[in-house]
């Protein structure tokens, strides 16, 4: 299932430290167990105690996304990555969505490593998939959000164009019930150094909780 992924070089000019950890598998999408569900509540208690407001943006993993993002003239603040969205949500007491377990273990890792992560299915794309730069008039509708206009944003795009980014996600290929080829995404900007446990955790945690064979895991640069 090893999926063609490149990183354009305009994108790689902006942000030198550039790569994607990459997992494919086949999964079965379920409302996710007790035991995920309490591994969610847990992560969101320890991150109430790692964070505060002020140490979040200061943390060198959020920092990378926030410093090029400001490269590519989009504020940070208001096209916010998925994973420092999640935390501040945490923090102001508003907790994390339960969606299906593999949206969830998503988020799970995002809150644990603060990258950020997409999910998708691989049966709504057309390869080749490429991480560029979005381009003028491209946007889309993101999930639970209305039209996201992702002009200068880090996107993935298939042959049909843009559908999903580190802040946000569109709808065309998000994880439903009818899911069963993934393509999950680990967003990073500060290097590939730490980003290999959190993609052989995910993996654990989609074999224990989406019952997921087939899984490949790579890193591109």
């Amino acid at each position: 299932m090893n999926t063609e992924i490149t990183i354009d070089n305009k994108l790689k000019e902006q942000a030198p430290n550039i790569c994607l950890g990459v997992i494919t598998c086949k999964v079965k999408v379920i409302p996710s167990p007790a035991e995920l569900v309490q591994q969610l509540s847990s992560a969101e208690k320890e991150a109430t105690k790692r964070f505060i407001q002020k140490s979040l943006t200061a943390n060198p993993i959020i920092r990378s996304y926030r410093e090029v993002y400001r490269s590519l003239r989009k504020d940070p603040s208001r096209y916010r990555v998925s994973s420092e969205a999640l935390i501040r949500r945490i923090l102001q007491g508003k907790g994390i969505y339960r969606v299906n377990n593999v949206v969830d273990i998503n988020n799970l890792i995002s809150i644990r490593s603060l990258y950020s992560l997409g999910s998708y299915n691989l049966r709504k794309l057309y390869p080749p998939i490429t991480f560029r730069i979005g381009k003028e008039h491209e946007g889309y509708k993101g999930i639970g959000k209305g039209f996201i206009n992702v002009k200068n944003l880090p996107v993935l795009s298939d042959k049909e164009g843009p559908f999903g980014s580190p802040t946000s996600d569109s709808q065309k290929a998000m994880i439903t019930e009818e899911t069963e080829d993934l393509l999950m995404v680990l967003f990073s900007f500060s290097g590939k150094d730490s980003i290999k446990g959190f993609l052989k955790e995910a993996e654990r945690l989609l074999k224990a909780y989406a019952s997921a064979t087939q899984t490949e895991i790579y890193i591109i640069t």
